[in-house]
């Protein structure tokens, strides 16, 4: 990694990256410092790690970039215009209070979050912009509306399912674009996921009921992420898909979110937004 850190422009927007030390950590570290709208000023790893105290252009194997890498979220996110945050939702819960505060831009990529998290997270935006979704890449906000256009048109008699894959290592199912989807069609049929949700199947459960949603999620390999909609009724089906082959798509929804929410009063949003949806 070249020297790539943006100095002499203080006035740009300044990024902490949360979770900095992991996959989506590393990748929105060199995309913040490659973007020339944005400074990289905090890199956040949690308390204990290794690279606490080293530069997080060495520690990620390049040079020095002049960030030092902190467990203290305190001191980084006080300082911080956008905070981008993929990591679990109890530390995201914690990152929101203290981005409220800072009045920044929380953006969130954070998964598993429940309506005890969202009821928090809800709070903080009173007082400061909050983009968040379960996916940030144009092509799955794509396949969102095309899903509720889709079960909008379709009778009860079409059956919806929704089917995701993903690395061996995500612990959540099914995945938040999954549920997402599931979401949008949901609206399109009038109607909430909490009504339609089918619980996961397992032994002899019975005909499917008129009009759920269902889900099946499948873990493996390095599978970066697959979303399939399915629409089934006697004689046809309509299958919507999308791949994911690069996790860099949601990095770089994730750094446009982080330069479109800088102007946006306190609340909450989403990608919809962001892309004009």
């Amino acid at each position: 990694m070249s020297d790539l850190q943006n100095t002499d422009q203080p006035q740009l927007p300044g990024v902490v990256v949360t979770g900095a030390s992991g996959r989506m950590g590393q990748m929105l570290v060199r995309l913040v410092l490659e973007n020339p709208e944005l400074r990289l000023v905090g890199a956040l790893v949690r308390p204990g790690h290794d690279w606490i105290g080293q530069d997080i252009g060495m520690a990620m194997g390049g040079a020095a970039v002049g960030v030092i890498v902190s467990d203290d979220a305190v001191t980084a996110i006080a300082q911080a215009q956008a905070v981008i945050d993929f990591t679990t939702p109890e530390a995201t819960l914690a990152f929101a209070e203290l981005t409220a505060q800072a009045r920044a831009v929380h953006v969130i990529g954070t998964t598993g979050l429940g309506p005890d998290h969202l009821a928090a997270l809800a709070a903080s935006a009173r007082h400061a912009p909050i983009i968040r979704a379960g996916n940030m890449s144009l092509g799955v906000n794509l396949l969102v509306g095309l899903t509720r256009k889709v079960a909008a048109a379709l009778g009860e008699d079409w059956d919806i399912e929704v089917v995701e894959a993903h690395h061996r290592h995500k612990v959540d199912a099914p995945s938040g674009t999954a549920l997402m989807l599931g979401e949008a069609a949901a609206e399109g049929r009038g109607a909430t996921l909490d009504d339609l949700r089918t619980p996961a199947r397992d032994g002899i459960t019975g005909p499917r009921a008129p009009g759920s949603i269902g889900f099946a999620a499948i873990r493996g390999g390095d599978v970066v992420g697959e979303h399939d909609v399915i629409f089934a009724t006697s004689g046809e089906r309509i299958v919507l898909r999308h791949l994911a082959t690069d996790r860099a798509i949601f990095a770089r929804g994730a750094i446009r979110a982080a330069i479109w929410g800088q102007d946006k009063g306190p609340g909450e949003y989403d990608m919809h937004d962001v892309l004009g949806l």
